[in-house]
């Protein structure tokens, strides 16, 4: 199995919210682990792929995130 990319793990992350959340923890964990080997300090996410994609869902989102161990920011 090849090392996973900063954008497939992001992907992974935007594929997991869509299907409801589903193995959201382990994708973040992945994440972090791919963040870390590539020597990234914040994941960049767009907020249009988002489910919630106001201020309220994304404030949420870096809560989590940040629980979890990364830090997130949004795209223009």
């Amino acid at each position: 199995m090849s090392d996973l990319t900063l954008t497939e793990a992001i992907d992974n992350i935007y594929l997991s919210i869509k299907n409801d959340n589903e193995e959201l923890d382990a994708h973040i964990a992945a994440l972090k682990a791919v963040m870390k080997r590539e020597g990234v300090k914040e994941a960049v996410f767009d907020p249009s792929k988002l489910a919630q994609s106001n201020r309220q869902g994304r404030k949420i989102m870096q809560s989590y995130f940040r629980q979890k161990g990364v830090t997130v920011s949004f795209s223009a």
